[in-house]
């Protein structure tokens, strides 16, 4: 059988738990990873927190509504979202802002899958994890994830205006920062 909308996936997985979830994961677990590993930087921690968000959504998949809900990939991206927060929210202490030195920005480390060869990849990643949590979450959903400012809303529990907002203090963020790091 194949299936190609959201919602026929997820009837699936209701109804054939093993095949429909398999497929779900299937179309969903790169982005999904790619998602939280953009918020975490690690690797290791993106990995966790991709399997547990799976955890959560097969645990939790009756409770997803078409009708409540924006759409599945917005369900999904929300709970995948809280995941990695509550991940960050264990090593908050190691945070920076734009507002500290660059020297302390510089300092900021990755885990070895990071390619460092691409220097303006790598200043590019470093602005964005200076930012706060909601203008990170807003830069990362709209610029990787080409995610619509009402989808992004759903995620994060906002409004749509909101998330422009965000989407755009966090551009004009990273672009001084870009600038300053020239």
């Amino acid at each position: 059988m194949k299936t190609t909308d959201d919602d026929e996936l997820v009837a699936l997985a209701r109804s054939k738990p093993e095949k429909g979830f398999k497929l779900l994961m299937a179309r969903y677990a790169e982005t999904v990873y790619w998602h939280v590993r953009r918020l975490l930087v690690s690797h290791d921690d993106a990995q966790d927190v991709t399997q547990e968000t799976f955890v959560r959504v097969f645990r939790s998949l009756n409770q997803y509504s078409p009708q409540i809900d924006s759409s599945f990939r917005a369900w999904l991206f929300r709970i995948a979202t809280n995941e990695a927060l509550r991940q960050l929210d264990k090593r908050r202490d190691g945070m920076v802002s734009l507002d500290d030195s660059p020297a302390e920005l510089n300092n900021i480390t990755a885990d070895s899958y990071v390619d460092f060869s691409d220097a303006e990849a790598v200043r590019l990643q470093q602005a964005i994890l200076t930012l706060p949590a909601k203008q990170q979450l807003a830069f990362n959903l709209r610029y990787y994830n080409e995610l619509r400012y009402d989808e992004i809303a759903a995620i994060t529990g906002s409004t749509p205006q909101s998330a422009k907002v965000n989407y755009h203090l966090a551009k004009e963020k990273i672009i001084r920062f870009m600038q300053l790091s020239n």
